[in-house]
C-alpha cells in the first residue's frame, strides 16, 4: 500500500511529491504521455522542440524567487533574452520584466522535481473510493491501488467531478473559470524576423514565439509558436480535432498578416488544444487537506493562474501535511 498516491505531474504535482518522497512511499500518476502538465514540451527530433504550453516564468513571490535562483544555478532554468516586441503600440515594454525557461525545456522543472520518483504516464483516473482507512483508485486501463493518502494536482473542473462527494467544505460551490486555447507549432525557412516573442492585440492571436531564440538548440529553419487568445479558444478548443487543418491555418494567416513576415515553406505544423489553459476568479486559499480521510488537492486554481501559483499551492500544502504528520523537511 502506497502512503500518498499524487494525481497529476503538472508543477503542483511534482513539487508535493518532491516534498513528500523524503519519508514516504509514493507513486505519481498522469493520463498524459509524458511529464510537465502544461509546461510540456513538444520534441520535434533530437533536442529540437517547442514548449507548447507555459510561455515562460516571471518570479514574484520571495519564496518562488528562492526556488527559481536554485534552479538557475542548478542550470535547470535559465534566463530567455532577446527583443521581446508588443505589437500593441499604446503598451510600453518593461525593460525589466524576467523571462526564465528551462535550460532544455519548460518541463525541466518537473523532471527535476520528479527525479527517482515512480511516474506511471497514460494512466487516466476513473474511480476514487473510501474504504475504511485507504483510498482505492481505480484507472481506465483496470489497474488499480490502495493509498492511505490521495493527492489530487488536476484541474478545478476534474478535481470537482472525483472528489467532491468527500470535500466537506464550500470549495467547490466556487466558480473557478477555466481558460481553453489552441496553440499551433510551426516549422518555416528562415525568415527575417529577429524578435524573440510578440504579444499581440487581436482577438484571435494572443502570442507568438520564436523557439530558437531560447537558444537550446541550432537549426536550419525557424521554428513558432503561435497561441490563440482565450476569447477565441473558449469558442473553438472543444471542436478543433474535427478541422484542424482550418484552425492552424487561421492561426497561421494571423501570424503572417500581424508580423509581416515572409513564410516561403512550410515544414511542419501541430495543433493542440488547451482545454483547461489558464485560470480566472481562482481560490483565496492556498490548498486543501482533509487529516481525517487523507485527502489533499492542490493547484493553481487555489491561487492562479500563473506555474507560480501552483509551486506556492503545493507547498502550502505540504506545510499542512507535516504540520499534522510532524514531519521532517
Amino acid at each position: 500500500m502506497l502512503d500518498y498516491c499524487i494525481i497529476g505531474s503538472g508543477i503542483s504535482g511534482s513539487t508535493i511529491a518532491s516534498y513528500l518522497k523524503k519519508n514516504n512511499l509514493i507513486k505519481v500518476f498522469d493520463k498524459a504521455r509524458g511529464v510537465g502538465g502544461r509546461s510540456s514540451f513538444k520534441r520535434y527530433k533530437g533536442k529540437i522542440g517547442f514548449d507548447h504550453g507555459l510561455q515562460y516564468l516571471s518570479p514574484r513571490s520571495k519564496e518562488f524567487k528562492s526556488f527559481a535562483n536554485k534552479l538557475i544555478k542548478k542550470k535547470i532554468l535559465k534566463h530567455w533574452k532577446g527583443n521581446h516586441e508588443f505589437l500593441n503600440q499604446s503598451v510600453k515594454r518593461n525593460k525589466i520584466h524576467i523571462k526564465l525557461i528551462g535550460t532544455k525545456g519548460n518541463n525541466d522543472i518537473s523532471k527535476f522535481l520528479l527525479k527517482n520518483i515512480n511516474c506511471n504516464f497514460q494512466s487516466e483516473l476513473s474511480e476514487i473510493k473510501r474504504q475504511r482507512d485507504c483510498w482505492y483508485l481505480r484507472f481506465k486501463d483496470n489497474k488499480h491501488i490502495y493509498s492511505k493518502n490521495l493527492i489530487l494536482s488536476i484541474p478545478f473542473p476534474q478535481a470537482k467531478k472525483i472528489s467532491s462527494k468527500f470535500v466537506k467544505t464550500k470549495l467547490f460551490k466556487n466558480k473557478v473559470i477555466m481558460n481553453s486555447s489552441l496553440t499551433v507549432l510551426l516549422m518555416t525557412n528562415k525568415t527575417a524576423i529577429k524578435a524573440s516573442s510578440f504579444f499581440t492585440n487581436d482577438k484571435v492571436l494572443g502570442w507568438v514565439s520564436k523557439e530558437n531564440s531560447k537558444k537550446r538548440f541550432k537549426c536550419s529553419k525557424d521554428l513558432w509558436v503561435l497561441q490563440s487568445t482565450f476569447e477565441y479558444g473558449k469558442k473553438h478548443t472543444d471542436n478543433y480535432k474535427n478541422k484542424k487543418k482550418f484552425y492552424t491555418n487561421i492561426l497561421i494567416n494571423k501570424f503572417k498578416k500581424l508580423t509581416k513576415i515572409k513564410i516561403k515553406k512550410v515544414y511542419f505544423t501541430h495543433i493542440h488544444g488547451w482545454k483547461y489553459s489558464s485560470n480566472s476568479n481562482a481560490l483565496n486559499i492556498q490548498s486543501y487537506w482533509d487529516k481525517k480521510i487523507g485527502l489533499g488537492l492542490c493547484g493553481d486554481w487555489f491561487g492562479g493562474p500563473r506555474l507560480e501559483n501552483g509551486w506556492l499551492s503545493a507547498t502550502d500544502l505540504y506545510n499542512k501535511i507535516k504540520r499534522y504528520k510532524n514531519f521532517e523537511k
